[in-house]
């Protein structure tokens, strides 16, 4: 498994498998088969309604926890500072475990309750109960104002990311303050026909025996965003994972970066209603 070093010196897997829409006996049976398989990132989150699930698998897997990395998020309706500490250790108990490797907030809201949740996921991180923080869906202006209270600077923004949505900027902006991006539907989710049909992709995809999947994968892989595909189904949880084995050319990466629509398939940050 290919790894990235936080800001913090803690190493993340980069292939992770996602589990949102993943629900009760179908999420443990993703995520057991998953780590089976190699996979040692699990992406989970409070409103997903799976923790347990996910937490039963990682029980049942025999893996020892310290090979695991681990991550769940936490909601808008639980933003504050204690609010979110309640949270994270109902979220902690749901999985079953000690601490947890990742704790993410899942949505930018209003700067002061970021700020406010901000300040609990710091105190968390240095209570060593997590061992890295960060955020879900932070644009730049979002991160900006995050940076004028912070103590510890976010070391994970996931973000949607593909294809027709390859936040260049935004991962500029990211890298400058040590912070990677993860991309989550790097498959466009329910979109994922319209990346099937992709001509361009399957060229490329023809050229190096692989899928097109593989290919969307490899390309966010190559630019060290770390890939959260989700698949409850064996075959595709096996074609993502060997996506770490495709090795993209710069003609390759440059015929792909064509293809950016800044096409979103999850709402817009700024425009959310929840």
């Amino acid at each position: 498994m290919k790894n990235l070093t936080l800001h913090n010196g803690v190493k993340i897997p980069m292939m992770a498998l996602g589990t949102f829409r993943a629900a009760g006996d179908e999420a443990y049976a993703a995520a057991l088969a998953a780590i089976k398989m190699g996979y040692r990132h699990i992406d989970t989150a409070m409103i997903y309604r799976n923790e347990e699930q996910v937490g039963q698998a990682i029980k049942d897997s025999g893996v020892p926890r310290e090979e695991l990395f681990i991550t769940t998020k936490l909601w808008p309706s639980d933003y504050g500072y204690e609010e979110s500490k309640t949270a994270f250790a109902l979220s902690l108990s749901k999985l079953g475990l000690d601490y947890l490797d990742l704790y993410l907030i899942h949505w930018p809201k209003s700067y002061e309750r970021n700020a406010s949740s901000w300040r609990a996921l710091e105190e968390l991180y240095q209570e060593k109960k997590v061992r890295a923080i960060g955020v879900c869906n932070f644009k730049i202006h979002h991160l900006e104002h995050l940076f004028e209270t912070a103590t510890i600077k976010p070391m994970i923004n996931q973000v949607e990311c593909h294809v027709e949505l390859q936040n260049i900027f935004l991962q500029e902006m990211c890298l400058e303050h040590d912070i990677h991006l993860q991309a989550y539907a790097p498959l466009l989710s329910s979109k994922v026909q319209d990346l099937l049909d992709n001509e361009a992709l399957q060229t490329i995809a023809d050229k190096h025996e692989a899928t097109v999947p593989q290919i969307a994968l490899a390309w966010l892989l190559e630019r060290n965003i770390i890939v959260l595909p989700k698949s409850t189904n064996e075959t595709r949880l096996l074609e993502n994972y060997q996506s770490l084995n495709v090795q993209l050319d710069e003609a390759d990466m440059a015929a792909i970066r064509k293809l950016n629509k800044a096409r979103r398939t999850f709402p817009d940050p700024d425009n959310t209603d929840f």
